[in-house]
């Protein structure tokens, strides 16, 4: 069995897509008519430095993991048995499945990274080295209740998110933690995956709830539940995804569970790779 793997934020570089674009040149005119702006010359150029940005950000991986996948198909004939995919690339999963055709996911997610990119003042960073109790008891310990546990992306890699000054107030405290390998602040422009993303789930509610969506072909694992979706909930899961955090080390714990699993990535760069191997290495701990 094999499980394709989209990836989210923190993926994007420039020049990524190459010749993904001129390939399939009908979808690339599509995105750039949705978006007002040219898909590729942001993904191959940057010009204006914007694909650092969430609202630029997000379509720009949704586009490219999108024809990532119609390239995979093209070359192997098959569809995978099951897709997962980490925050933002759960879009490209379930366009995988059949949910949506590549315009109506392209334009929730661009509807998705606009409301995400107005929530400023939060901060996110990776905790290496510690589980998701240890975090838990450590964020209690010195009055840190404000900040939320985001990502779960290994058992021992766990992405925190809150008011950009408590993710500044912790990094000390995480730093002389016995224990923490690395305390690292990520680029991100809000807290994402937390309480403080409430505005943003509901202006999002408002929008999603005017989409129909189609049967899945293929099972999709979600975010938010590590189960593969119900198809009365993907505008639900969606929906909650933006608040909750993203339980990628049981999502694919639970992929192994079933069997001789293979994963492959799907899209630029080779984080969730580098994830999987960790889930597997650590599964023991």
């Amino acid at each position: 069995m094999i499980t394709y793997v989209f990836p989210g934020q923190g993926s994007q570089t420039k020049g990524m897509g190459g010749t993904l674009f001129d390939e399939f040149k009908e979808l690339t005119t599509q995105a750039s008519d949705i978006l007002g702006y040219s898909i590729k010359e942001l993904c191959l150029e940057d010009p204006q430095a914007n694909l650092g940005q969430t609202q630029y950000t997000q379509p720009a991986l949704y586009v490219v993991n999108a024809l990532s996948y119609q390239k995979k198909i093209q070359e192997t004939g098959k569809k995978p048995d099951f897709v997962a995919g980490h925050s933002l690339g759960e879009y490209d999963a379930l366009f995988a499945a059949g949910a949506f055709d590549f315009g109506t996911g392209l334009k929730l997610v661009q509807k998705r990274g606009e409301l995400m990119s107005r929530a400023t003042g939060g901060g996110m960073a990776a905790v290496i080295g510690l589980n998701a109790e240890q975090i838990a008891n450590v964020l209690k310990q010195n009055n840190l209740q404000s900040i939320d546990l985001a990502n779960f992306n290994s058992p021992a890699q766990i992405v925190i998110s809150g008011l950009r000054e408590d993710i500044n107030k912790a990094q000390p405290i995480f730093e002389g933690t016995q224990g923490v390998q690395m305390f690292i602040p990520l680029k991100t422009s809000g807290a994402f995956h937390s309480r403080y993303m409430e505005e943003a789930k509901r202006e999002f509610t408002a929008f999603i709830n005017s989409f129909a969506f189609s049967r899945l072909t293929i099972p999709v694992i979600s975010n938010v539940h590590a189960r593969p979706y119900q198809e009365s909930e993907i505008a639900q899961n969606l929906i909650e995804q933006i608040t909750h955090p993203v339980k990628w080390t049981d999502s694919i714990r639970y992929l192994m569970s079933l069997g001789d699993m293979e994963f492959a990535e799907v899209g630029p760069g080779k984080v969730l790779t580098g994830l999987v191997q960790r889930i597997k290495r650590e599964a023991g701990q």
